[in-house]
């Protein structure tokens, strides 16, 4: 078994198509064909179904993440080498929350640039459910995530916030006029929440879940802002974090919650198993000084 090899799978199992693959791969399409089959009779298992559309089969699924870390494993080596020789190369990917506060990153990450110029960063914005599942799978070396109780299984992580969840409402809002309510007075109004796979709504589900219901989620938006928003025009309950109902204290009344009080807290994660490659493992180091 080759890296070649390893290298040409991947390829067309993130393509979906040999055609597609030796064009990345900048090779001729029949040359990536023959070390597939190679790579197969080495395995005694066909990897893809080579239908109209090719696709996996249950040994290109299994063979997938070995590949995957076999091809990063490599590559760090090289950056490794590099690394000893003062000069930082390569690619890190990092995922980042839809809400993620996009000057705290851009600051970040262009300081990053500025010390490390031959390092390419990709940024991926997603739900942090996905970013988890890129994260575990090996497609995003680091990502900010949105966590309502432990680092997600498989992952590490440095804390980055942790903020209780409060509900913000309009002027006119029934509980516009007190200071707090326990949780289960929220049980049958029509509640605003960040979209499923946030971290945000998972720790409004998980406190409603030990509060005795399930949220009646009426609106929905990828920014906690807008929640805020909507709830100042009378659409409902927004559940937001504390530095949003602040924000908007303007518009919206801020009704704090308890029993049991809803907490979302932001991590910036990893995968746990192997070591990160050297330009993942400088970004992590950066993030962590400005926390000291």
């Amino acid at each position: 078994m080759e890296l070649r090899q390893l290298a040409y799978f991947l390829a067309v199992a993130e393509e979906g198509s040999f055609t597609r693959a030796a064009a990345r791969e900048h090779v001729a399409q029949p040359g990536v064909s023959a070390q597939i089959r190679q790579l197969e009779r080495e395995l005694g298992h066909p990897l893809f179904d080579r239908g109209r559309a090719v696709r996996l089969t249950q040994a290109g699924e299994v063979l997938l993440p070995y590949a995957r870390s076999a091809l990063r494993a490599a590559a760090d080596a090289r950056l490794a080498m590099d690394e000893l020789a003062g000069l930082l190369r390569g690619r890190v990917t990092v995922g980042m929350l839809t809400a993620t506060p996009a000057d705290e990153l851009v600051e970040l990450l262009g300081a990053f640039h500025a010390r490390h110029p031959a390092v390419e960063v990709s940024l991926r914005e997603d739900t942090s459910d996905r970013l988890v599942a890129g994260l575990l799978d090996g497609s995003v070396d680091l990502a900010w995530v949105s966590v309502s109780g432990s680092t997600p299984a498989g992952l590490e992580g440095v804390p980055l916030t942790d903020t209780a969840l409060v509900a913000v409402v309009a002027a006119a809002d029934p509980l516009a006029g007190k200071t707090s309510v326990r949780l289960a007075a929220l049980r049958d109004r029509v509640l605003g929440s960040l979209p499923r796979g946030s971290g945000l709504r998972s720790a409004l589900e998980d406190a409603c879940a030990v509060a005795g219901f399930a949220p009646r989620v009426g609106f929905e938006a990828s920014a906690p802002e807008v929640l805020a928003r909507l709830a100042a025009k009378g659409m409902g309950v927004a559940v937001v974090p504390v530095a949003i109902a602040e924000l908007h204290r303007d518009r919206v009344r801020r009704v704090e919650l308890t029993h049991p009080v809803p907490r979302g807290r932001i991590e910036l994660a990893w995968r746990a198993s192997g070591p990160l490659s050297p330009p993942a493992r400088t970004l992590v180091a950066m993030v962590r000084a400005g926390l000291e």
